[in-house]
């Protein structure tokens, strides 16, 4: 395919246009002459990022922007501006400490649930926000009952961090559930402001460590459903209870899988109906789709495509999503007609008429929808590799009404370097894995030039994009402007890609992510303008254990590493996450020992730099602590460098200096 646009004064170059094999667009350099970054406009500036009225709803015709740091509400019909006002609520909930209370109006105030054990938890996330748990209660849809998340850790390990501020010093105990260790207990109450009684959800088939996640209240409020998950992730109950007793009505349906299943959304009903629900997985058809349910445990695809997709909104007659059917690295909105049939309680979701899916987004690129309460419109708010965020108001249908914004390149006087998208092979032959890659500033393909691997790697990322340079992090094109190609690459176990691309690290994190990485790193190799001799690789958390696994485990190849908050060995990482992917390690000590960083210490032999947060709540200090223990006991040379009073991510003008040591390192060893 051939594909020259024309967008804001930059040219983007289609796949025969270019000399290297893989590439599927670029973007070309801007003027070499123009400015070079510093490290504090890397790190900190907002002007270099394309404008954003960040815009949602307030109502069916009514807009809320933030313009120039100050919200205001935009009519579409009148096309007149007011400032906002936020509505007063009649009832709202809040947390203090480990209470949850509720307001009535502006003066009254009432507790719900409290708490005089520092174990005990209420209306707060649980499950360290896995499964899709932003929130910790959840109102009834006529406000007349509060449902909350109950957390008990009382049986979970704490953990000491340490704080300097202090005269002498001091510790902060944390609660931090280890893989294979004691977890928390979680219940759901439900709190009926009427009688001021709460009952206790009877949710207790997977034991006292199970997981309670997903909740949402049918369109009534009679009855609550909660996708409950054993503590092995591989079994699935979505159960419908009654909200007044609390007691089982029944399972709807069950998901079960060797490796892990993974509930994320709640089932949403579908609008005007009280017996059809939405609910999607990837465990049916091997992506993300949605399904339209009854309350009979009936279950029918709705969307019909091989992609993950994402439900947006719908109105009782379409629902709108997104999906990656178009490109892995692309996001578009579709829309699929629902028509339920008279009596829909005995006929069920079989004999609902289900459309073919339109689809709505025209322009490439990466797509993010506002849908309005009423479905008659929506914001679509995009961008390309080589297109600056664009705004626009939709009608539902996909017809543009009018262009909200469009942002000027705010790089143009920046000598921004050639940005190119493209594809290479996982080592297992089976997909197009995506890779971005920058080349250094006034480039010259008859010189050979180091190359640095940027790597995340792990689940729920995605790294490569078809949005607004790629996706690209200021950090890496300062470093092409110091002279640096830099690459990076989403692998298997990243997002977007279905079910078996993402679970094929399930048991042995890191080793089917590090085949894929190779992959592109022997394509850069291959390259003329390529130092195959001068190879570094960098990442963060996830990115961190990446970084340490390739630096060791092909030393011939990487000869420089940075490794930021590095998981060392899963054994010492959080339950939820640790065991969904490595599984119990009285499961699976095969997998934990072939995966654990502390066995591959004695393997370093390029320079390694680690940085880590002191008080780093997500990644404990234990982590690097142990493998520059186990550097010591093999006399091999590691370099270290604490962040004293940072968590797992540096932030503020600390991060600057983090990124300064990160750079100089490549500038002194690569």
């Amino acid at each position: 395919m051939k594909r020259t646009i024309f967008i804001l004064g930059t040219l983007c170059l289609g796949l025969t246009l270019s000399a290297q094999p893989g590439i599927v667009s670029t973007r070309p350099a801007n003027d070499q002459n123009g400015k070079v970054l510093t490290m504090e406009e890397t790190i900190l500036s907002r002007e270099l990022a394309p404008e954003n009225l960040y815009c949602t709803w307030a109502g069916p015709q009514e807009v809320l922007m933030n313009k120039d740091g100050k919200w205001i509400v935009w009519n579409i019909v009148s096309d007149k501006y007011s400032d906002y006002v936020p509505a007063r609520k009649i009832r709202s909930a809040y947390t203090q400490g480990q209470s949850l209370y509720y307001r009535l109006g502006d003066d009254v105030t009432m507790p719900v649930a409290v708490s005089k054990d520092s174990n005990i938890t209420y209306g707060q996330y649980v499950s360290r926000n896995e499964f899709g748990i932003n929130d910790g209660f959840f109102w009834s849809p006529d406000s007349t009952k509060l449902a909350f998340y109950r957390k008990d850790e009382s049986k979970v390990t704490s953990f000491p961090l340490l704080d300097i501020t202090t005269r002498t010093g001091s510790l902060k105990e944390i609660k931090y559930p280890m893989a294979g260790m004691d977890s928390e207990n979680v219940q759901l109450g439900v709190f009926d402001l009427g009688s001021g009684e709460t009952v206790y959800v009877k949710a207790a088939e997977f034991g006292y460590d199970q997981y309670l996640t997903n909740i949402s209240w049918s369109p009534d409020g009679s009855k609550i459903f909660i996708q409950v998950l054993d503590r092995s992730q591989k079994h699935m109950k979505l159960n419908m209870y009654d909200a007044e007793s609390g007691e089982l009505v029944k399972t709807l349906l069950t998901e079960d899988n060797d490796r892990y299943v993974e509930p994320q959304d709640p089932i949403r009903f579908l609008k005007g109906s009280d017996q059809i629900f939405i609910y999607r997985t990837d465990n049916r058809d091997g992506y993300r789709n949605l399904y339209l349910c009854d309350l009979n445990g009936n279950v029918r695809r709705l969307t019909a495509t091989d992609a993950d997709v994402q439900y947006v909104a719908d109105n009782g007659k379409y629902v709108w999503y997104t999906s990656a059917e178009v490109s892995p690295v692309e996001n578009h909105l579709f829309r699929v007609s629902v028509k339920l049939p008279k009596n829909v309680a005995k006929k069920g979701v079989a004999a609902v008429k289900i459309g073919k899916p339109e689809r709505l987004t025209k322009a490439e690129g990466w797509h993010t929808i506002e849908m309005s309460p009423d479905c008659s419109r929506y914001i679509d708010s995009w961008s390309n590799l080589c297109t600056p965020r664009v705004t626009d108001l939709c009608s539902s249908d996909g017809k543009l009404i009018r262009n909200i914004l469009t942002a000027e390149d705010p790089t143009l006087d920046y000598a921004y370097t050639e940005i190119s998208l493209g594809t290479v092979k996982s080592a297992d032959g089976r997909y197009d894995n995506w890779y971005r890659l920058i080349k250094p500033k006034d480039f010259d393909p008859s010189k050979k030039y180091p190359v640095i691997v940027y790597v995340y790697g792990g689940p729920h990322s995605q790294m490569v994009q078809n949005s607004f340079m790629g996706l690209l992090r200021r950090w890496e094109m300062y470093m092409a402007q110091q002279g640096y190609l830099v690459y990076v690459q989403d692998n298997r176990g990243t997002s977007n890609r279905g079910a078996e691309f993402e679970k094929a690290i399930h048991g042995q994190c890191g080793q089917a992510e590090m085949a894929d990485q190779i992959e592109g790193v022997k394509m850069l190799m291959e390259l003329p303008y390529v130092d195959k001799d001068r190879i570094g690789v960098h990442g963060w958390s996830y990115g961190g254990f990446m970084t340490i696994s390739l630096i060791t485990n092909y030393p011939d190849i990487f000869k420089v590493g940075v490794a930021g908050g590095p998981v060392i060995d899963w054994k010492w990482y959080e339950v939820m996450y640790g065991e969904r992917y490595m599984d119990h390690p009285e499961r699976n000590p095969e997998g934990y020992a072939k995966t654990s960083l502390i066995n591959k210490a004695k393997d370093l032999k390029g320079k390694l730099l680690i940085c880590q947060g002191a008080i780093d709540p997500v990644v404990l200090w234990e982590h690097s602590l142990s493998f520059i223990r186990e550097c010591i006991k093999n006399n091999v040379q590691v370099d270290y460098f604490p962040y004293p009073c940072a968590e797992h991510n540096v932030m503020g003008k600390d991060r600057v200096h983090l990124h300064d040591k990160i750079s100089m390192y490549f500038e002194d060893y690569l």
